[in-house]
């Protein structure tokens, strides 16, 4: 897709052209409503089966609230099933890959929801299985830590799909939970692997499974794996086209392996069918995503209608309503994190210098804001803005820290150990800022990115590589970009600097493997575009 074609529709969605609906819970399928096929057995009523499964779907598909709606509609044919409050509890909890910890209003509606289910006189001991092992997440909240409580819960849905062997829906809620409990700094990716192989056996006999291919993309959303899953992401789309987060999630995938072009194409898609569903969370988490394959790519003038759109979109915003996967957070995560790379993307540091900083309930996102100005600042010189942008990060960070954000905490911490290096080679010292670039480097090597983003605002071993060609060290900054594109493949601004630093060592065969592949990537792209492309384009 070219920029003359996709920048006119990416205006018109972000621009609010395309008109919300908030449709009855039943409008889709009137309209041809497909969610993939599933089917789960319960103890309900036997009239109710139809609209279980279709509450069933929607929740593998993480929409939330459209799950809700349809577990009620269960509850309204048969008051007496158990699980239905089990769906209602499960959907409460939300997306299970959401970094942060859930605040104690949203944990008390789901426990609410597992006490009806658990009074349930007729459910029967496989379904009291379930109940107890969702009961896991919400137990004891106000004292037992939030990690403690997921790895309850995938250690007790193992235990129920042991039980049950037979039972398919089973084994995919406990794939599931392996891949969320998967710690950010196992680089075996033993959960991942094992939730992989339980996904595999089922997907031969259930292709149609909405859960069996979203939860395959999780579980590959990893550097070292993404290959694997590129197959569930080119056929997630169609299995349940009806639902926004299975148009987006593909570019979970696609981002990873650098795919810049299906992941614009499906979160454009994506952003369009959460308007209509009103779930502007998830169309602004799209748009980050897609923003993302937009730089890269060198489409600087759709991303700028992106980056046009998000007025009118915060205006409609309400980061309390959860309608789809992504949180409310992940909204603010994106209307914080879009204008930051803009300017990063672009090497334009006194615009990054010059963004305006919002205080919000999610210091991890107002942190992206700090990240660009600090960066941008020393970029300039403007040393006095960077250090205060530096003091602002400390200060989320220790926040995060008592809160009990440990994962928030440290990307915060590398964040700022970037910026910090960045500073004192403002400065002049050389040793300082290249000892805290190597440390940040180390310390995102060790962690894993959240899925509320599609990648760092601008890997730490990126960072290092484009300081180390500065100081011309030229070998050196060859092998960071290397490093990087290990995890970030395809990425505009290392494959930039790689081809620069392999000119620079002489090795001009290298050089142009990656013009090559720079230039393939921006055939999109902007002319004459940014400067970085001209200059590619000159290399012809």
């Amino acid at each position: 897709m070219h920029a003359l074609r996709t920048f006119p529709l990416a205006l018109l969605l972000l621009a609010g052209a395309v008109p919300v609906v908030l449709a009855q819970e039943h409008a889709h399928a009137a309209a041809g409503e497909k969610l993939g096929t599933v089917h789960f057995a319960t103890s309900c009523r036997a009239t109710t089966g139809p609209q279980f499964d279709r509450a069933i779907a929607l929740l593998h598909s993480f929409e939330f609230r459209a799950a809700i709606a349809g577990f009620n509609t269960v509850l309204a044919g048969d008051s007496s099933c158990a699980m239905a409050h089990w769906g209602i509890a499960l959907s409460r909890w939300g997306n299970p890959f959401t970094s942060s910890l859930r605040p104690a209003a949203q944990l008390q509606l789901g426990r609410e929801a597992i006490d009806r289910a658990d009074r349930a006189a007729t459910a029967t001991p496989r379904e009291r299985g379930y109940v107890a092992a969702a009961a896991q997440l919400f137990a004891d909240h106000e004292r037992t830590d939030q990690r403690s409580r997921i790895v309850a819960y995938e250690r007790a849905m193992g235990e129920l799909a042991a039980r049950h062997p037979d039972d398919t829906e089973a084994s995919i809620f406990y794939a599931l939970a392996l891949t969320a409990a998967a710690r950010p700094d196992d680089k075996t990716y033993a959960n991942q692997l094992q939730a992989v192989a339980i996904l595999d056996r089922i997907a031969l006999h259930q292709p149609d499974h909405p859960g069996l291919a979203h939860y395959l993309i999780h579980s590959h959303d990893f550097p070292a794996l993404a290959g694997g899953g590129l197959d569930a992401a080119r056929r997630y789309a169609s299995i349940a086209p009806s639902a926004p987060h299975a148009l987006h999630m593909p570019s979970h995938i696609f981002t990873r392996v650098g795919s810049w072009e299906e992941s614009i194409n499906t979160n454009l898609k994506s952003i369009a069918a959460a308007r209509r569903d009103g779930s502007l969370a998830e169309a602004l988490h799209a748009s980050d995503y897609m923003m993302y394959g937009y730089l890269q790519t060198g489409q600087d003038r759709a991303a700028k209608a992106i980056l046009d759109g998000l007025p009118a979109m915060a205006a409609k915003f309400d980061p309390n309503v959860v309608a789809s996967a992504a949180p409310g957070s992940a909204g603010v995560f994106a209307l914080a994190a879009i204008p930051a790379r803009w300017a990063l993307e672009r090497g334009a540091w006194a615009e990054a210098a010059a963004l305006e900083p919002h205080r919000t309930a999610f210091p991890f996102a107002d942190a992206l804001t700090w990240f660009a100005r600090a960066l941008g600042a020393a970029r300039v010189g403007t040393v006095v803005t960077a250090r205060a942008s530096l003091d602002s990060l400390r200060e989320m960070q220790e926040r995060l820290a008592r809160a009990g954000e440990g994962y928030w905490a440290e990307q915060v911490d590398i964040a700022r150990l970037g910026g910090a290096a960045w500073l004192a080679y403002a400065e002049h010292d050389t040793g300082t800022a290249l000892a805290l670039m190597r440390t940040a480097a180390a310390r995102e090597d060790r962690t894993e990115k959240a899925a509320i983003t599609p990648g760092p605002l601008a890997p730490a071993r990126e960072l290092l590589g484009d300081m180390l060609l500065e100081l011309d060290r030229p070998a050196e900054a060859l092998a960071a970009y290397r490093a990087t594109l290990e995890a970030e493949p395809n990425r505009f601004r290392t494959l930039y600097g790689a081809m620069r630093a392999a000119s620079l060592v002489g090795d001009q065969a290298a050089a142009a493997r990656y013009a090559a592949q720079l230039q393939v990537i921006c055939q999109p792209g902007d002319v004459p575009g940014r400067p970085e492309l001209a200059a590619l384009r000159s290399r012809r």
